[in-house]
């Protein structure tokens, strides 16, 4: 074990060999005693883990058990010579094994020939499954051995790892010494093989450790890593001896002290995992993460839940791992892979050289002589974005100086010039940024970063912890720069390079969240937050007002956007009144598009880039034209109408016919639709004539277009249980609706617009989908009473695991004469299918809906009125639709309504 020496002393009260021996003895058969041993040490084990036992006691005790198990079983068996022999591999062959870990066997054999040992061995392993053991096996002579290692890197390092349990342990000598062959896997080709593992492996899990439900082996951070280094260091050094790592200069005791500390609560975690689930699990799913934060004695405060301050600890621990794997991974890669040549010295001032392509200081005391030099080094890294990192000696001086970042190093106006400095570098600010956090500077400097470092949020919304989602956001600005940005952000890799400074932007992506986990508004805390920062660092007073509101109304674009009507001249007015001018406007627009990236990867999707785009050029042209001198409904609508008519003219249209049909629309569809929308559908309708019923158009994006979704759009007779008709036709296509535009005209025909993703979140363009969408909400649509089976598919597994009470809100949007009612509530299938049914009983009619899902919740926002076109202000109508949503809603999520 290459970790912190640890003196296991066995404990003989877990397992009475002697006793054992004797009643397998007496008995026939030995299963059923076998099986009650194995019971009883499990037993006893878990017993001290609740107490708060030594995990290492734990880990190591029940792999002690199983030794002396196997042993006594080996010896009853009649082996024909000494060729043979039990070996303990993998993590087995460390020593260590949890409840349910896999237990894995090598029957080592001197000789090729496996004839003689066939049958017992057929009976040892048969008898080993039988009592319940979780084995895996394999059979390999001395030459398989040699041969399988020099095949594949997996081989070799569980044979790296490996004990003799019983037999000749000759054999096992042996063994080394035909693997430790200059030409089987020498370190440099081992380290190569084990760091190309490890980069596969983190990007399987987004090279990041702050997931939902990481997987405490394999996800960085996790114990694979810390074994990763241990099987480097193991084959480089030929040794288990912590000692000759140290004196190598591999490690150090503070290094040793952070793993051994690190692995320990990753064992905890992971033997709570096996005692909770009876099996082997890794993933620490949600499932699990209440259990075990009460296990450990996390209980809910007023202020965070006990299971968001147990998996901070959790993102705190594999934090620390990352960046000790980091170093240690770097250490080794400049000591065995470089060792052949001396890169070239390229000095860059006083204090750093380039060492080949990596940053280094010039010598071990330029942090303790000059502490500024902690933050100078991110700003050469920044400037020379050709440098590919830093050299791990330099790595370890920033972990041992850190602490010299106290109150007056932040008070120091060298510093806060050199922080500044970095934020306008125009370089890789945002990798440097990121970098600082990972080796502990951030947040040290900030220390309002600092405290959020690990802070999670329990639920399927907010992916990240804080700091890796505010991390994100500087990532996503930095990639509207790119030339992959303006292929899929091209409006924002427009506005990024004409606002007046971009390091405005970089602060508050900072500060944006920074007042997480402290009670109250964290937007308002937030802003209150940077006004601080941006005094003590300089930012003249107009920037400073300009960061500050961003950071308050950091939210205010994607509300508007998702749950207000932005077809109502009024909700754009009001939205530029906040907004004031374009500079404000389009820092805004950036900010919000990195938020909304960063926080959830399915969050950003083609019609929510459509609506930001809208919300964005609707409110330039209301800016453009001055706020004192607005743009009202009617001048709204007669612009529509007149460019809709110069299109139609142009198209060939009749005149007479299209203001015949205009004239039944009534001026509501003439705010929700644009002009090219109304010419669609009028040419569509006037071709079908008035007996054709009912009629879908689908439009799909073209494959040029970087956002919107697919369109579909029903023209059909107006009856009370056409939403929800519609809705639940949907659900059955497995499609979601995220925009709905409901408009009745004076003869009683609907014209209703929703727009369509699919399960990724894509609009739909494959035109034989495109088809089968359209013939099935044509056969299901054509009798409004024979109503669509609104659909029973299952919940998913996260879904299930959380409880989102139904809340409604209802309040009078006075201009349009309509009310708004905001549902909260849990995700499931057919949920809009159930609102328009609780709709229809209530006799109210729909004229558009916002669908937003957010996590485990969607936040939806539906424009009704009575079925004469008025709103809802009977307050005990308002009070009876609430309380059967919330009842009915609330039954299907399994949420109890009792009080």
């Amino acid at each position: 074990m290459l970790l912190h020496h640890y003196r296991f002393t066995p404990d003989t009260t877990l397992i009475d060999i002697e006793s054992l021996k004797a009643r397998l003895d007496r008995d026939a058969s030995p299963i059923a005693a076998i099986r009650e041993v194995l019971g009883d040490i499990r037993r006893r084990l878990d017993e001290r883990f609740k107490s708060g036992a030594d995990i290492r006691d734990l880990v190591l005790g029940r792999a002690w058990c199983i030794d002396q198990l196997l042993a006594l079983l080996w010896s009853r068996l009649d082996w024909c010579d000494d060729g043979i022999a039990l070996i303990a591999v993998g993590g087995y062959g460390r020593g260590e094994l949890h409840p349910h870990s896999d237990i894995d066997l090598m029957i080592l054999l001197e000789g090729d020939d496996d004839t003689p040992y066939r049958e017992p061995l057929t009976g040892f392993i048969t008898m080993l499954w039988d009592i319940g053991l979780d084995i895996g096996h394999s059979v390999r002579s001395l030459a398989d051995c040699e041969r399988e290692a020099r095949d594949d890197v997996t081989v070799i390092t569980n044979l790296l790892e490996t004990r003799t349990i019983a037999g000749a342990d000759r054999l096992l000598a042996r063994m080394r010494e035909r693997l430790d062959q200059p030409d089987i896997w020498n370190s440099d080709a081992f380290f190569q093989a084990k760091l190309a593992e490890q980069k596969a492996r983190h990007q399987r899990f987004n090279n990041s450790e702050h997931h939902l439900e990481p997987n405490i082996k394999s996800s960085p951070g996790g114990l694979r890593d810390i074994q990763t280094v241990t099987w480097v260091a193991k084959r480089h050094f030929g040794t288990n001896i912590i000692e000759v790592l140290v004196q190598n200069g591999f490690m150090t005791d503070a290094d040793l002290r952070i793993a051994s500390q690190s692995r320990a609560f990753l064992w905890q975690v992971r033997y709570a995992l096996h005692m909770i689930n009876e099996r082997a699990e890794d993933r620490l799913l949600f499932d699990h993460q209440r259990a075990i934060a009460a296990l450990f004695g996390y209980h809910d405060t007023p202020g965070r839940l006990g299971v968001e301050e147990f998996m901070r600890r959790y993102y705190r621990v594999v934090t620390a791992l990352v960046e000790l794997n980091d170093m240690l991974i770097q250490n080794f890669e400049e000591n065995v892979l470089q060792h052949d040549h001396e890169p070239g010295i390229v000095p860059l001032n006083n204090r750093f050289e380039l060492h080949g392509r990596y940053l280094r200081i010039r010598g071990p005391h330029v942090f303790k002589r000059r502490p500024s030099a902690l933050i100078e080094m991110f700003v050469l890294l920044a400037q020379h974005p050709d440098i590919e990192g830093v050299r791990a000696a330099t790595i370890r001086a920033i972990r041992d100086h850190r602490h010299l970042i106290d109150n007056g190093f932040r008070a120091d106006l060298r510093n806060r010039g050199l922080f500044l400095e970095l934020l306008r570098g125009g370089g890789m600010v945002s990798r440097e940024l990121g970098r600082m956090a990972r080796y502990g500077i951030l947040g040290k400097y900030l220390p309002r970063f600092g405290h959020i470092i690990g802070l999670m949020q329990h639920d399927l919304f907010h992916i990240y912890t804080v700091d890796a989602h505010t991390l994100r956001v500087l990532d996503v600005i930095q990639r509207f720069r790119t030339r992959e940005g303006r292929e899929e952000y091209p409006l924002c890799a427009t506005l990024i390079a004409r606002v007046p400074k971009l390091e405005l932007l970089w602060i508050a992506g900072l500060y944006h969240d920074i007042a997480k986990g402290r009670g109250g508004d964290h937007s308002t805390l937030g802003a209150r937050d940077v006004q601080g920062f941006c005094s003590r660092h300089g930012v003249p007073r107009r920037d400073t007002h300009l960061v500050s509101w961003l950071i308050e109304h950091h939210l205010l674009m994607s509300t508007t956007a998702q749950k207000r009507d932005i077809s109502d001249p009024e909700v754009i007015r009001e939205f530029a009144a906040i907004v004031h001018d374009e500079v404000h406007l389009d820092y805004l627009y950036l900010l919000t598009v990195a938020d909304i990236n960063a926080t959830n990867p399915t969050l950003w999707n083609s019609w929510r880039a459509a609506l930001l785009r809208q919300l964005h050029n609707e409110t330039r042209r209301v800016l453009r034209r001055g706020l004192e001198n607005p743009l009202d409904r009617q001048e709204w609508i007669e612009e529509t109408r007149e460019e809709a008519r110069a299109l139609t003219q142009c198209m060939g249209g009749e005149c007479l016919a299209v203001d015949a049909l205009w004239e039944t629309l009534g001026d509501d569809y003439f705010l929700q639709y644009s002009a090219s929308e109304i010419v669609w559908h009028t040419q569509a309708i006037l071709q079908a004539g008035p007996e054709f019923m009912p009629l879908i158009l689908i439009s799909a994006p073209t494959e040029d277009m970087t956002d919107g979704g697919t369109k579909v759009f029903i023209h059909t007779r107006s009856v009370n249980n056409l939403f929800a008709a519609t809705a639940a036709a949907i659900d059955q296509l497995g499609l979601s609706i995220h925009d709905a535009r409901i408009a009745t005209s004076s003869n009683d025909w609907t014209l209703n617009t929703f727009i369509l993703l699919d399960s990724d979140g894509q609009a739909i363009r494959d035109p034989a989908r495109l088809k089968e969408i359209q013939a099935h909400l044509i056969e299901e649509l054509d009798d409004p009473d024979d109503y669509p089976r609104i659909v029973k598919r299952h919940t998913s597994r996260q879904l299930k695991h959380f409880r989102v009470p139904t809340r409604v809100l209802i309040e009078q949007d006075e201009t349009n004469q309509r009310t708004v009612l905001e549902l909260i509530a849990a995700d499931r299938p057919g949920l809009l299918a159930r609102v328009g049914q609780i709709f229809m009983s209530f006799d109210i009619a729909l004229s558009g809906a916002k669908i937003a899902t957010l996590g485990e919740r969607v936040e939806d926002v539906f424009f009704i009125t009575n079925t004469q076109g008025a709103p809802l202000t009977d307050p005990e109508l308002q009070k009876a639709l609430s309380e059967r949503l919330r009842d009915v809603l609330d039954v299907e999520a399994g949420i109890s309504t009792n009080p």
